[in-house]
């Protein structure tokens, strides 16, 4: 029988185990697939924590690779044998095996292996939605992006560096300032010695920014908005440092009618039609080698705690692979 990391309980990492699970066959519209390499991302804290709640007892992981076992009645565009990967899918993706809604698969290209395939789909479809959607970066924007180390940061640095925008990015540590240097930023902020609020002003010569990408939230959010021009954009879409804190709404009036939105990939992903154009995307910018990505932890998927600590811990940069 096949394993999977699950928890029956929130909490620290200490509450994920490794456990045996029986799988039946795929049911109409599903299909059984045989994991290769799951993704390690930030919500999956979020789920076991219960900050983001969800029944328990519970699988964990939205990002996923592997390949289709079988599939079921209804299921016209997948056979056995293909190569997938997905990154908008019911949690699960921590197992050796899963059934999965088979209109939440892509087929992967033949030059994508897995491991990457992994480490790109939830992150990766969460960068296009941003810069593609939520805000359209376009030649000549100045864009302010939080944790520009991390796996979503990496990519989408790259990204809109590659769209001609010009891209600033807020760091903890001077190792990871080289990474986000690495990865298109062209100015890099450490938020722990530097007030990124000033240091914007300073580069943009006080005209402040059309967007800003916050995934850190309590901590980054207040200050994010003085970074907007007028009528300017901050896209909350995560936040790692906590909740932010409830807000008079006046206060976007006052800051030059700006705008907040906390969107979600679930959303933007939501029709299969609308999932298949981003995964389109994201392929095409990786295959071309405009955005490279950056596999800088790789654990074995019974270890996943370790992984959990060490992300909590801030101790991983890019993004991080389970190997099943």
């Amino acid at each position: 029988m096949p394993h999977a990391i699950r928890f029956h309980k929130t909490g620290g990492p200490e509450v994920l185990t490794w456990e045996e699970i029986e799988l039946g066959k795929p049911g109409p519209g599903e299909a059984r697939i045989r994991q290769t390499a799951a993704g390690l991302n930030f919500i999956d804290v979020y789920h076991r924590t219960g900050l983001y709640p969800v029944p328990l007892p519970s699988g964990l992981g939205s990002e996923g690779a592997g390949v289709v076992e079988e599939v079921g009645a209804g299921v016209t565009d997948l056979k056995p044998g293909d190569r997938v990967a997905y990154g908008a899918a019911p949690l699960g993706s921590y197992a050796e095996s899963r059934l999965i809604p088979a209109d939440r698969l892509i087929k992967l290209p033949d030059r994508i292996d897995d491991k990457t395939a992994a480490a790109m789909m939830l992150k990766g479809l969460t960068a296009q939605y941003l810069i593609r959607q939520t805000y359209r970066v376009k030649q000549g924007d100045t864009i302010l992006l939080h944790a520009a180390a991390g796996g979503v940061g990496s990519i989408l640095s790259q990204w809109a560096k590659h769209l001609g925008a010009t891209v600033i990015g807020t760091v903890g540590s001077d190792e990871k300032a080289k990474l986000a240097k690495a990865n298109g930023c062209d100015h890099v902020i450490v938020y722990t010695r530097e007030d990124f609020v000033k240091r914007v002003e300073q580069i943009t010569g006080g005209k402040k920014l059309p967007v800003v990408y916050d995934s850190v939230g309590k901590d980054t959010f207040l200050k994010s908005l003085d970074c907007c021009a007028p009528l300017g954009l901050v896209a909350l879409f995560g936040q790692s440092s906590g909740a932010v804190e409830p807000m008079n709404l006046g206060l976007l009036a006052a800051k030059g009618s700006l705008y907040v939105t906390r969107p979600t990939l679930f959303t933007y992903g939501a029709k299969r039609e609308n999932l298949l154009a981003m995964a389109k995307e994201l392929f095409e910018v990786v295959e071309s080698g405009a955005v490279k990505m950056s596999v800088n932890q790789t654990y074995a998927l019974k270890d996943a705690a370790q992984a959990h600590a060490d992300l909590e811990a801030r101790k991983t940069t890019g993004s991080t692979v389970f190997i099943v």
